[in-house]
């Protein structure tokens, strides 16, 4: 089972990955290596040993053929050039002649592709290096109606050298337009103040083309100087592992070690974890408790586009390399960093931490007591994953936790609980089994299976039951791998209703790190042509079909703010089709309860419900705006920008509660908090954050439909609810 990072977002041009976890360090993708003195040689050694893997090891191999080449060269390609703006299509007719070669290649011909794509790259790059410059000298009219395409799927490669140099002198002028546009904003926003700008919109023209020019000497600069043969060469036998699927990855020597390495380190930051895509810095994880956590405001998937130290200028990070870009994101601990983030919608926001060592007890589970508008106090268990310490016998488990947590809410006399998995990545398969055994009695949870072989089934084999009273699973389109065995279990059980987006990510399958220099089929150390993170097992639910690609569907739908960006598993064309195999012997649990009643109620108080009307509507429009094709007219561009904005402020105003929710910490975890001044903090943060969750206010109120069924409740006079008794 793997976390956020392992599945959730596929390296689209993977040149250097940095794990930022604890406020981060640098590592530099592989230089060249002393296995073999000739890199073509010791590159056809690694294509062979991956060929190799994937054939005999890989779950569901696609057949390596002519077809499989092409999709690896058109994959490769746009890894490479996701806006075609350096290959011409000259190039591309050259590149034919060798698309059909890759296959033969991971099977021991002779590697003449990569050679062939990589010259003709580096070429055009260098070619582009000179270009820009001379573009940027003059000004842009922005009253023209034109516009900039950076939709792969839907530009062509440029005919002619002419049409090369217009395709730059757009994707130019957009990037000064995006730069004019917040110049201009400045502007306007400073009239009125003490020292307003006076710069005139012809200087702050000139100004945001210097801010591109400063941008694209980093990024040709790094093309000189950082990116090697070996970096290229790595994003290429990546594209080949992704074309088989999106989770098995190739990682060089130097970044599976210190991948490894910055695990056990300790940082001041923010607590993200990053990666470089198409020449931008892009969040790819974030630990809970963590300041870019507390703040609210930095999701998976936002781009950091600029940083600044306290009340400085901000720097622009566009053509940074990752390693760079962190030694402006970290800091002395106590220091304010600004960050600027784009959002995948296009949208653009500062957001203002303070950097601290993380504190990884945040990523614990942790729970608390709402007591809904009739009096019924209702237990809330946090999960962000399934965590597991394998090295140290006595280390934290998550089953154990949840477990105390569900212990000390019996004390406080709770009716229900809410076990809340919203963007829990996964973890621990034998957490999740032990997990869903507090809830049920002994039974299957899950089905694994392996290539050619039968299931197997993992099972709960105590017969004792921790918490017996409703219980409802809430997620979204994050919550994948253990999240969804767990969310699938309690489902199939008829145990409790799940709650939240249309379906959870769809992640089903599992990958294990296997060197690619191994005498078996198990990783035992370092390996000097690196390894692969490789599928080979697949979940299945107890009735038969596989979480993978459909995921877990919910029982009762809450509109997402989310559902338009379309990031799940079924949303990547590479990834394994869902299937089913036979379903196990199970007992379903007997309710005290009507759950088509409660579904049924649910959905029509949603369904009825203005605000999340609203959040259907307005996440309609967001589905169809087109984030890929930008006006480079000023008055269109500025017009576009201010809807989209619009839309985005109408989220953060409709997911927040009107009437907040009564929720408190639990007596036994006071005298814990209460000693600890930071502790105090991260848990104000934490009631802060779920008072005012629309989707956990919906929640509490299907629980409280569950609680009126299953519990026979005494009123005092007012008619309130006391202390509900079975």
């Amino acid at each position: 089972m793997l976390k956020a990072l392992d599945y959730m977002f596929s390296k689209k041009s993977l040149f250097i990955i940095l794990l930022l976890v604890l406020g981060g360090s640098v590592f530099y993708a592989v230089q060249s290596s002393s296995a073999f003195k000739n890199p073509g040689t010791r590159y056809e050694r690694i294509l062979q040993l991956v060929g190799e893997m994937l054939v005999d090891g890989h779950f569901s191999p696609r057949k390596m053929d002519d077809k499989f080449s092409r999709d690896v060269v058109k994959n490769f390609l746009k890894n490479l050039d996701p806006d075609k703006s350096y290959f011409l299509a000259a190039d591309i007719e050259k590149i034919r002649a060798y698309e059909t070669r890759i296959d033969d290649e991971l099977k021991g011909a002779t590697l003449e592709s990569f050679f062939t794509i990589n010259e003709l790259y580096k070429q055009r790059v260098k070619e582009a290096s000179l270009l820009y410059k001379e573009i940027l000298k003059k000004p842009f009219d922005f009253t023209v109606e034109e516009s900039y395409n950076e939709d792969f799927d839907k530009i062509d490669y440029a005919r002619n050298e002419n049409a090369w140099k217009e395709n730059w002198r757009r994707k130019l002028k957009y990037y000064t337009l995006e730069r004019y546009a917040d110049l201009l904003e400045q502007k306007e926003k400073s009239q009125g103040k003490e020292n307003p700008i006076t710069t005139s919109n012809a200087d702050l023209e000139k100004q945001a083309r210097e801010r591109v020019e400063r941008s694209f000497d980093r990024i040709f600069e790094r093309f000189r100087n950082r990116l090697k043969d070996d970096d290229r060469f790595n994003v290429f036998v990546n594209t080949i592992t992704e074309t088989m699927d999106p989770h098995t990855t190739y990682f060089a020597p130097v970044e599976r070690r210190s991948f490894d390495e910055q695990m056990s380190g300790e940082f001041y930051g923010i607590g993200a974890s990053l990666m470089e895509e198409d020449g931008n810095i892009k969040i790819v994880t974030i630990v809970t408790g963590s300041p870019a956590y507390k703040s609210g405001e930095i999701q998976i998937g936002d781009y950091i586009i600029k940083v600044a130290q306290g009340d400085q200028e901000p720097q622009d990070l566009t053509g940074f390399a990752v390693d760079d870009a962190v030694k402006l994101i970290r800091g002395k601990k106590g220091t304010e960093v600004r960050i600027t983030l784009k959002k995948p919608d296009g949208t653009t926001r500062v957001v203002t931490m303070i950097r601290e060592k993380i504190n990884l007890e945040e990523v614990f589970a942790k729970s608390a007591v709402i007591t809904d508008e009739n009096g019924y106090k209702i237990g809330y268990i946090y999960l962000p994953e399934f965590y597991a310490n394998f090295q140290d016998p006595n280390g934290a488990r998550c089953a154990a936790d949840v477990a105390k947590e569900i212990q000390k809410l019996k004390k406080e006399n709770v009716s229900g609980i809410i076990m809340d998995l919203r963007n829990n990545g996964g973890g621990s398969l034998m957490d999740v089994v032990q997990m869903v055994g507090l809830f049920i009695e002994d039974g299957p949870i899950v089905q694994v299976k392996s290539r050619d072989e039968s299931p197997s089934i993992l099972r709960d084999r105590d017969n004792s039951v921790l918490w017996n009273g409703p219980l409802v699973v809430m997620v979204n389109q994050f919550s994948a791998s253990a999240s969804e065995i767990f969310a699938a279990a309690i489902q199939d059980y008829r145990r409790g209703l799940v709650i939240g987006s249309t379906s959870t990510y769809g992640k089903g399958t599992v990958q294990r790190n296997i060197e690619l220099e191994r005498t078996s089929w198990v990783s035992t150390g370092g390996s000097d042509l690196g390894s692969i993170k490789l599928t080979l097992q697949k979940f299945y639910r107890i009735t038969g079909g596989s979480t993978q690609l459909k995921g877990v569907t919910s029982d009762i739908v809450l509109p997402d703010q989310y559902e338009y960006l379309k990031l799940r598993e079924k949303d990547d064309p590479k990834a394994l089709a869902w299937d089913e195999i036979g379903s196990v012997q199970f007992k379903s649990w007997k309710q005290d309860y009507d759950l088509r009643d409660i579904v049924k109620r649910g959905n029509q108080r949603v369904a009825e419900n203005k605000t999340f009307q609203s959040i259907r509507e307005n996440s309609g429009w967001l589905e169809k705006y087109d984030r890929r094709v930008h006006s480079l007219k000023l008055e269109t561009f500025l017009k576009n920008k201010k809807q989209l904005g619009d839309a985005i402020s109408r989220f953060d105003n409709l997911t927040r509660l009107t009437d907040p929710l009564k929720i408190e910490n639990l007596q036994a975890d006071m005298s814990r908090i209460s000693q600890d001044s930071f502790k105090i903090e991260r848990n104000n943060s934490f009631l802060r954050v779920r008072k005012n969750d629309l989707y956990l206010g919906e929640t509490v109120t299907i629980m409280g439909d569950m609680i009126r069924q299953y519990f026979i409740v005494q009123t005092d006079p007012s008619g309130r609810a006391t202390e509900p008794r079975k």
